[in-house]
């Protein structure tokens, strides 16, 4: 199969290149009599845009969506949702000296061991400029989500050797997140992962980190319990953005040093909770046996540094031939400020589509 689409009941496919002539959106299964403007992707799409600041690409794009079908006098009509993006960018002739050489941490050599041929325009299908298909499709999942009173919200957690631990990860707000160009919740330790990024900026190299992100207002019974967990499509949706090496939920890799004992969430009453049913810590972050619990859902992802480095580095040619590279262009230093919103996106569209899933097996559709 192709794989340009994820998702079952709400599907999002998605067309394009980073330096063709833009990208297309398809967006499937959104129920109808949602409100639904142009307004309501730009926040989302703003805060993935490029040029944001020192520390991000400085590629120059609108990124300004045009809704093409799916939405009729401003609310959604049951049908498939198309929105097209125009490129306007593009510096094709930063990538000829490049074209037969494989760039090291990318997938060009992949690529031409699967079709043969490539795009190394920027990396093509691959390059992460894809994603801003996924932050429309997300802002949608995000409104429709937010009638069920869900909240997805992601922040930066390490940059390097710099780390910021959440005592309480549902309790960090957007507007801290926003409150600085790193998207790290906590003003201090944010000034010094702005000051590491910007050093290895004019160093010509690059950098990564971790990228926490929360769901709060989760419904307990979302998720199957073998091949679909909700666990395992939050993974693959977040492992299927680009740079993303390592992915985890709830206490992680941690739970390879700890005892059951303290491992386990013991069960409480609450109040709170439409089920009155709680647990007093949330190591399992949010999913027990791949089926959502009602406790917030944390998750983490490892974002490699930046392939495309504007230094000199050893590779081969097609032919196996050994040569240097030098990539230029305009590349992050660091990924993690971007990374935010395309990973509140891949979460929003899993929890929706597995929430519209939910609901058809229960024989409801929207909330009353």
């Amino acid at each position: 199969m192709p794989g340009n689409s994820f998702g079952e009941l709400f599907r999002v496919t998605t067309s394009g290149v980073s330096h063709g002539p833009g990208y297309v959106a398809i967006i499937d299964g959104c129920p109808p009599g949602l409100p639904l403007g142009v307004e309501d992707l730009i926040p989302d799409l703003q805060r993935r845009k490029p040029g944001q600041s020192k520390i991000t690409t400085q590629r120059k794009e609108d990124d300004l969506p045009e809704i093409l079908s799916g939405v009729f006098e401003g609310i959604t009509d049951g049908t498939s949702i198309g929105i097209l993006f125009r490129n306007n960018d593009q510096r094709s002739h930063d990538y000829g000296d490049i074209k037969d050489k494989y760039r090291p941490g990318h997938a060009d050599y992949t690529f031409d061991a699967k079709y043969g041929l490539r795009d190394y325009r920027g990396g093509g299908r691959s390059s992460a400029r894809e994603t801003i298909c996924r932050v429309a499709a997300g802002s949608i999942a995000r409104k429709l989500l937010a009638t069920q009173g869900i909240r997805v919200l992601g922040y930066v957690t390490q940059v390097g050797d710099i780390r910021f631990e959440a005592t309480d990860p549902a309790a960090i707000t957007l507007e801290q997140v926003e409150s600085n160009a790193v998207r790290c919740p906590d003003p201090v330790i944010a000034e010094k992962m702005y000051a590491l990024i910007d050093q290895v900026r004019l160093e010509r190299d690059s950098i990564g980190g971790i990228c926490e992100m929360v769901a709060t207002g989760v419904p307990a019974g979302l998720g199957e319990p073998v091949f679909d967990k909700l666990k395992a499509d939050i993974a693959k949706g977040l492992l299927s953005l680009p740079a993303v090496l390592g992915f985890e939920y709830g206490a992680g890799f941690k739970v390879a040093s700890m005892r059951g004992s303290e491992c386990n969430d013991h069960f409480i009453a609450d109040e709170k909770l439409p089920s009155k049913v709680g647990t007093k810590t949330n190591n399992h972050g949010g999913m027990l046996g791949g089926i959502s619990s009602g406790q917030p859902i944390v998750c983490r992802v490892a974002i490699k540094p930046t392939s495309s480095l504007p230094q000199k580095q050893p590779t081969v040619d097609k032919h196996g031939v050994e040569t240097e590279i030098l990539t230029k262009g305009r590349h992050d230093p660091c990924l993690l400020p971007r990374f935010v919103p395309m990973g509140e996106a891949m979460i929003c569209l899993v929890l929706a589509d597995h929430w519209m899933r939910w609901k058809a097996q229960c024989g409801s559709m929207m909330k009353s």
